[in-house]
This record gives structure tokens, C-alpha cells and sequence, in this order.
């Protein structure tokens, strides 16, 4: 057993997010598990790039209420004690609701060829707004 040191919380690169995201890295991996986790602090508004995961990603909701949709223009309302898996290789998006603030556990497996995380371009205010309100009726 290895117990990991306390991280300091780091504000995400601006190229991959709009809005102010906070994280504490936890676990990159040990060159035997490629696992790779954080826990993510959203404001109101506040949201990934568009992106995608090599080997898929799981969010675990531990507090306030987060958005996550994808291209096809699915979306979901993510409450604390919730998660969603994202499959290997789907675009997707994820983050705060207008006005409520989300924090998360981001889980991935870094393994592979590819890099684990793919970015991509910013999610408009459009796209935005629409799947949030396409989350609210489901």
C-alpha cells in the first residue's frame, strides 16, 4: 500500500476550458496502473472542451449539479452520489449548470496506444444552453 500526498489545487489550462475549473490531481498512475484521477471543481457555467477518452471516462458527482452531453445532443442533469461513463472514443463535454456549482471525480485509464484525452474545440454558449435544456426534460 502507498498512501499518495496531499496535491495543491490548480486552476485547468484555459485552452481546454471556459470558465474558472479548479483540480486536485490524485493519482497519475505507479508504472503499473496507468489510472488517472482528479477530483474537478466547476463554477456556474464553467465546462470542458469538447473531448474524448482513449479508453472511455467515468465522473463521479460529489457535489452540486453538473451537465454532461455529448455530440449526438444527449445531455444529463449529474446530482452529487451519480456518475456517468463516458465509452472510449465518444465526444463529449461536461461541467457546471448555469447556476450551480459541480465537482467531480474525473476516473480514466491512461493506457494504450493513444493519448488518454483527446481535446478538442470550445462548447459555444449555443450548444451549451441547448443541452442543458435537453438535460431539464429528461
Amino acid at each position: 500500500m502507498n498512501k499518495n500526498p496531499r496535491t495543491a489545487t490548480v486552476k485547468t489550462p484555459a485552452q481546454n476550458f471556459t470558465g474558472d475549473v479548479w483540480m486536485n490531481p490524485l493519482f497519475d498512475g505507479d508504472g503499473t496502473s496507468r489510472l488517472v484521477c482528479g477530483h474537478v471543481r466547476f463554477t456556474p457555467g464553467a465546462r470542458t472542451n469538447w473531448h474524448s477518452h482513449s479508453n472511455g471516462q467515468l465522473l463521479v458527482c460529489t457535489d452540486g449539479v453538473g451537465l454532461v452531453g455529448t455530440r449526438d445532443g444527449r445531455a444529463v442533469l449529474l446530482h452529487a452520489g451519480e456518475s456517468v461513463w463516458t465509452p472510449a472514443g465518444e465526444e463529449h463535454f461536461h461541467g457546471g449548470t448555469a447556476d450551480q456549482m459541480m465537482c467531480h471525480y474525473a476516473i480514466l485509464d491512461g493506457s494504450g496506444e493513444a493519448d488518454a484525452t483527446t481535446w478538442l474545440e470550445p462548447v459555444t454558449d449555443e450548444q451549451y444552453a441547448a443541452a442543458e435544456a435537453a438535460a431539464s426534460t429528461n
